[in-house]
């Protein structure tokens, strides 16, 4: 009996990672609106373009070399805003998803990411995650 209990306890816990690590790689999970970048976000829109988009896509939808971010993974209560900070200065090691570990991004300075990620934000307000 207490065989039968383990596995099953075990068999819902595998589910429910690999329901996790679906939900982070989804990259239908949630889409931005479409429609003009407000004047106070192209900032941080061009930074994201110039510097994450390559990887994480345009509007931060994801690609096939990395995370969507506007995926409710990577709301504020999840992923706090110094999260964005440190892993564009230190990289990180994957965790969330399938796409290998994130490179520190050259040439990015605090600010440019502060930029970014209040353009991140905005994406993720408009796709409805927060």
């Amino acid at each position: 009996m207490k065989v039968w209990v383990i596995g099953v306890g075990l068999a819902v816990m595998v589910a429910a990672l690999a329901a996790c690590e679906s939900n982070a790689t989804n990259q239908d999970a949630a889409k931005p609106a479409g429609g003009t970048t407000p004047a106070e976000m192209q900032v941080g829109e061009a930074k994201f373009t110039a510097t994450c988009a390559a990887c994480h896509g345009v509007r931060g939808v994801g690609t096939k070399q990395g995370p969507p971010l506007v995926h409710k993974i990577y709301e504020p209560n999840h992923h706090a805003d110094m999260a964005f900070q440190r892993a564009a200065e230190n990289g990180v090691r994957a965790h969330h998803w399938e796409f290998g570990n994130m490179p520190k991004i050259e040439g990015v300075t605090s600010g440019d990411v502060e930029h970014i990620i209040r353009y991140v934000r905005w994406l993720q307000r408009e796709a409805g995650i927060y």
